[in-house]
């Protein structure tokens, strides 16, 4: 029995994670390989002679054929065995490249922990094992965090590519999916589908907004995800550098959505037009800037999250656009303020609401004929190019304003 040679053979089946039967066929294709050559350089043929190799994969032990006689190919040769070795690499090679790209294609967008490499031009090498590299591009790196080398990483295995005889393992930490899977490590509950993640919107390294529902009416979704005392919650934000994250209840309206999506800032209402899928939101004055967070951050993401186009008004712009509206379709005979109340009940809140509408939702949704409709949008129209003009030399004026008393306080 050739013991050391099924030895060797499991030894780099467990070290390759390459099924035995593979190198075992790659073994016989290597050794079929080289005395080929040997015999074709040797008998000078025009032909290939035909040669065959068999190993018992129970007893290790080498039976090769030439022409249908038995030959010991041990006897060929220093260079008959040194091409039967670079064969040999070449297809564990191949077949290595193989089981990684099987192994990994089936984890994309799972969860996957790493030690962290070296940087090159930006682009973060990462050791999956002792086997197998990644990388992550800067892209996918959270802005601020840098990782220095032994650094344990987890992320998310984003793609995986088989280019040029090599396969490429991205990795990300900013995509939505990490925090996602995230959660159903630290969550029970989002993990058994208990809690269910209806949206996510994020900012990766900033802030995250996540709509969850509880499909088991005993469980409040919101506080199984932020745990007792924040424990749960403070892991997940620990584990992406202290990335915010708002976690709000999901609801079919989607008014209360919006609402939920906006906290901690309070909505006074919330008009929607389904034929812009715009929302038009007021808040009060003092929760402006709450509403629309850090650089437009809150609303952004609220956007992102209920999936419509938000607009924040505070009640005094509410009122203003209203009432331009209301004058400017006043000045339209046949024209009263029933239409008003109904454009106000579409969503339609402003003269920039109607010109961009059109006439169509006027004459199906409100039965108005086609030709008052047309009235209608056209004075909408010509409203609020006036406005836009006014807005301008309102700007204008402001800054001429500013600059002057630049120069008087010099």
């Amino acid at each position: 029995m050739n013991q050391e040679l099924l030895r060797i053979v499991e030894n780099i089946a467990r070290d390759k994670n390459i099924s035995k039967e593979s190198i075992f066929v790659d073994l016989e294709s290597a050794m079929v390989s080289a005395a080929r050559k040997y015999f074709s350089s040797k008998e000078a043929k025009e032909t290939e002679p035909e040669v065959t190799v068999k190993i018992d994969r129970n007893t290790g032990e080498i039976n090769a054929w030439k022409d249908n006689v038995q030959i010991d190919i041990r006897q060929l040769g220093r260079i008959p065995a040194q091409t039967a070795k670079q064969v040999m690499i070449q297809k564990i090679r191949a077949d290595e490249r193989d089981s990684i790209f099987a192994e990994y294609v089936q984890r994309k967008g799972e969860i996957i922990t790493g030690i962290a490499g070296r940087y090159e031009g930006g682009v973060l090498v990462v050791n999956l094992n002792n086997r197998v590299e990644a990388i992550m591009p800067k892209s996918e790196q959270i802005t601020g965090e840098t990782h220095h080398p032994g650094d344990r990483i987890r992320c998310i295995i984003l793609d995986v590519r088989e280019t040029n005889s090599q396969i490429k393992i991205i990795l990300s930490r900013t995509h939505p999916d990490l925090i996602r899977r995230l959660f159903e490590q630290e969550v029970p509950e989002v993990a058994e589908n208990i809690i269910e993640i209806k949206a996510l919107a994020r900012e990766a390294g900033y802030r995250t907004k996540i709509a969850v529902e509880s499909t088991d009416d005993k469980v409040d979704p919101v506080g199984a995800c932020v745990g007792i005392r924040g424990s749960r919650i403070r892991n997940i934000v620990d584990e992406l550098g202290g990335e915010k994250i708002d976690i709000v209840k999901w609801s079919d309206s989607s008014q209360a959505l919006i609402a939920n999506a906006l906290m901690p800032a309070k909505v006074s209402e919330i008009a929607i037009c389904f034929e812009l899928g715009k929302a038009t939101v007021v808040v009060a004055e003092d929760q402006l800037s709450l509403a629309i967070g850090k650089h437009g951050q809150n609303v952004r993401l609220a956007a992102r999250l209920t999936g419509w186009d938000i607009d924040i008004l505070t009640p005094a712009e509410y009122n203003r656009e209203v009432d331009r509206l209301a004058g400017c379709l006043k000045e339209i005979p046949g024209v009263d303020d029933r239409l008003v109340d109904k454009l106000l009940a579409l969503g339609i809140v402003s003269v920039l609401d109607l010109e961009e509408v059109g006439p169509e939702p006027l004459m199906k949704e409100l039965s108005v004929e086609k030709p008052l409709a047309e009235q209608v949008v056209a004075s909408a129209t010509e409203t609020a190019k006036k406005a836009a003009a006014e807005s301008l030399a309102t700007q204008a004026e402001s800054l001429i304003r500013e600059q002057q008393e630049k120069r008087r306080s010099r």
